[in-house]
């Protein structure tokens, strides 16, 4: 599926993030912006505010932030690939998370000891 050539005029900030498939209902789109993690330039927007080409859009999700340009105007929901041209992700990579040192144990090693279940205990704290 292809996007329309004739872009809407105005699109509502929670309608243009469910049709690039940031959020997957709508609904979820209105209540993130009602929860105050969608801003746009940098400022907290309400569900029903328009978005312009050249806008910024963060959205804040578990733990990160996805920064968002507007390129193009869509009001219905398009294809991932047709949805990734309506705007530009400048969204830092995530940082990695540090890997615990937690012990590993031999597959078929059976049960842990009492010894072995303290020392995985000191380890996670």
């Amino acid at each position: 599926m292809s996007i329309p050539s004739s872009s809407p005029a105005n699109v509502r900030v929670d309608a243009w993030l469910w049709a690039i498939r940031a959020y997957k209902t709508r609904s979820a789109a209105t209540a993130a912006c009602r929860a105050g993690h969608i801003r746009i330039n940098g400022n907290p927007v309400k569900a029903s505010q328009s978005v312009i080409i050249g806008d910024t859009i963060r959205v804040r999700e578990s733990g990160w932030e996805r920064i968002l340009e507007v390129r193009r105007l869509i009001a219905k929901r398009v294809g991932a690939e047709a949805a990734s041209h309506c705007f530009t992700d400048h969204t830092p990579p995530r940082p990695v998370a540090p890997k615990l040192g937690l012990p590993q144990r031999d597959r078929g090693a059976g049960r842990p000891t009492k010894k072995d279940r303290r020392d995985m205990e000191k380890l996670r704290g």
